[in-house]
């Protein structure tokens, strides 16, 4: 089995006084793909770096205290490739590529644009870049099958069970009708699978995995669905098992754990 956990930390160094690292242990996870470090690396400690039985690999953004993306895997990596070419995003922090021989797992995560009409113009930079990228890769999975797994914040949530209030935010940065349709792009033309949706595809209210720090979101389970991960369908056919974990917070994300019947070589 391979198990791997994606999860938003809206920084590292909060989360980590929050009780990540002590759970993180107890995972029994292969990978765990972070995302919004907020950290530099002369920020991270070395339990950081290594927590027991894990290596870790990381790109922070330039800007001290803004975005940034890890993993931390236990079995040694062939390569870690970090960006995508598109300079204004590789000096945020966006996209960390981890190989092994026949997989490959990305940590991304992609802009939102809740701040303004600037960041959400931002963002659509972003997702004009990122289709091509994403078609590279479903060829790069055809012409030699290797497969993929990209985790991360989407910063969009897809359909209408995908967050509580759908009506309400039609006209809101990560439900736009825009944002939408790209995503349904990516999964019906390009050829990606939405890991979560395929094992569980009716799941609402047990889907989320943020929730705003405004009002008593938490609380009355007034949430988004916009952390996935999606996967070439090679890998994503053997996917056993999804889960959302709320018992603890680390962050105003949830870490989203999926089992795959697939062993490292």
């Amino acid at each position: 089995m391979l198990r791997i956990v994606s999860i938003n930390l809206n920084g590292i160094r909060s989360a980590s006084r929050k009780g990540f690292f002590p759970w993180l242990g107890a995972t029994g996870a292969d990978v765990v793909c972070l995302q919004e470090l907020k950290a530099q690396d002369a920020d991270l400690t070395d339990d950081m770096r290594h927590p027991p039985g894990y290596e870790g690999h990381f790109f922070p953004a330039q800007k001290k205290g803004y975005s940034g993306v890890g993993a931390y895997v236990k079995r040694a990596c062939e390569s870690v490739i970090v960006g995508f070419d598109k300079e204004e995003f590789d000096a945020e922090g966006r996209i960390l590529r981890i190989d092994w021989p026949g997989l490959s797992v990305v940590s991304a995560y992609l802009p939102s644009g809740s701040s303004g009409d600037e960041r959400q113009q931002a963002k659509y930079r972003f997702l004009d870049r990122f289709a091509p990228w994403l078609t590279g890769l479903m060829d790069e999975h055809r012409d030699t099958g290797r497969e993929f797994v990209i985790c991360g914040d989407w910063n969009i949530a897809h359909q209408e069970i995908d967050l509580k209030n759908w009506k309400s935010n039609q006209k809101n940065s990560g439900f736009l009708p825009e944002e939408r349709a790209w995503l349904t792009k990516v999964f019906d033309e390009i050829g990606w699978v939405d890991v979560y949706r395929r094992l569980h595809p009716e799941t609402t209210g047990e889907a989320y995995t943020w929730w705003s720090n405004r009002g008593q979101a938490w609380a009355k389970n007034v949430g988004w669905r916009i952390d996935y991960q999606i996967a070439t369908p090679g890998i994503a056919g053997t996917a056993k098992a999804a889960a959302i974990y709320k018992e603890e917070r680390f962050s105003d994300h949830a870490p989203l754990t999926v089992d795959y019947d697939w062993k490292l070589a």
